[in-house]
């Protein structure tokens, strides 16, 4: 039968029939407008037949004078689910809060794991995790995703070089690598220290090895700065060379800035929504007004729902929408030149290693021509110059 899954939301019935004339009485059910299904004759006075719950009105009409005796031998379908639901309503209330308190208590915080951390700086990152919501007991879709915890965690403990975030089940593990691990010393062969670039020596801290320059000494790449053959001619040793040898190194910077510049700026107007995902299909819960922004930017959060140990096919979803705006920035002459400056300033910081000191700064060349500033800065740097360079058995110096 066609679209018997349509009767099952009606509800279905299934009748027996007694007496004489059956099939007088299957015409009138027929002449009446009665569907009816799954027709089976026990004899010749009795038939069972399935129909819609729908049609009952119907039938009692069918019935009347007509000889026959109708029994209801069986009621299926949604309509007698719901009521039977309804019989048993403490009892599936109580299956259902269980089965609530389970996906709740699934989808809690219920384990702070911390490894690689000292006492001290795993209770300085206890403290930060309580500051931002990590904490036992609160749901995991109100908590920073781990990438985000893993930001706030290193920028506000400096001990920290590096930690690893990850969520498996309710706990969450924290591994964590600090600042200042010894390492072991690296074991060097006989060595000379070169220099890198062209410097003027300012300083020189040898722990090793014969200096071949003084301070004040101009050098060029490659030339040879302390040997690692030490001892007097005839009774010499090769050692590995160590030190520092500090230089003034120079350095040039151009930086073009337009006058004028359009700068892309969120406003402060936000509107958030909030949505359960099921499978691949979104079912709002709150935040249903649509945005009206020209411009914006959209930012999504998603938190699985699990159910003990398993991941469910539904997610929490957040989307934030920042509204933009473009600003036009209009720099005057002498503000642009110093904003300049600080561009020349941030890209040789960018070239430097991390223990280069800048010196001093001249401006080589300063123009303001079509709408624009052209800046020309030299650097003096004071930096390590220094590199090793292995000496090879039978090479002179």
């Amino acid at each position: 039968m066609r679209n018997q899954w349509l009767y099952f939301y009606w509800g279905i019935v299934t009748i027996k029939v007694t007496g004489n004339g059956l099939e007088r009485f299957i015409n009138r059910l027929t002449t009446n407008g009665i569907l009816i299904w799954d027709v089976k004759k026990h004899g010749y006075e009795m038939v069972t037949f399935k129909m819609s719950l729908k049609d009952i009105k119907k039938l009692k009409q069918v019935v009347k004078n007509s000889g026959c005796k109708v029994t209801f031998l069986k009621r299926t379908g949604l309509p007698f689910l719901i009521r039977r639901l309804f019989k048993n309503s403490g009892f599936m209330a109580g299956v259902l809060i269980f089965f609530m308190c389970l996906f709740i208590l699934s989808n809690m915080i219920w384990g702070i794991e911390i490894k690689g951390a000292d006492p001290a700086t795993e209770h300085k990152i206890r403290k930060e995790l309580d500051a931002i919501g990590v904490k036992k007991g609160k749901l995991q879709f109100f908590v920073e995703e781990p990438e985000g915890i893993q930001r706030a965690v290193m920028n506000a403990i400096e001990e920290v070089t590096w930690v690893g975030v990850e969520l498996l089940g309710t706990t969450y593990h924290l591994q964590v690598v600090e600042k200042n691990v010894p390492e072991e010393p690296e074991k060097l062969g006989p060595q000379n220290l070169v220099a890198t670039k062209k410097a003027v020596i300012v300083d020189m801290f040898v722990e090793e090895g014969q200096p071949k320059v003084d301070v004040h000494d101009y050098v060029k790449p490659g030339q040879l700065l302390v040997s690692g053959q030490i001892g007097k001619e005839g009774k010499t040793k090769s050692v590995s060379a160590k030190g520092e040898i500090l230089g003034e190194t120079w350095y040039k910077s151009e930086v073009v800035l337009p006058l004028e510049s359009n700068l892309q700026v969120f406003n402060g107007n936000e509107i958030r929504k909030y949505s359960l995902r099921i499978a691949d299909f979104p079912i709002p819960i709150w935040g249903f007004k649509d945005h009206n922004f020209k411009t914006f930017e959209k930012e999504t959060k998603e938190d699985k729902f699990k159910f003990l140990k398993w991941e469910l096919p539904i997610v929490y979803v957040q989307d934030t929408y920042r509204e933009s705006e473009q600003v036009k920035k209009l720099y005057k002459n002498d503000e642009a030149i110093e904003v300049a400056k600080e561009m020349a300033r941030a890209d040789i910081k960018n070239e430097l290693p991390e223990d280069a000191i800048i010196k001093g700064e001249n401006v080589l060349r300063q123009t303001i021509q079509n709408g624009k500033v052209y800046l020309i800065m030299h650097f003096q740097v004071n930096e390590n110059i220094a590199k090793s360079y292995p000496i090879i058995q039978g090479e002179s110096e």
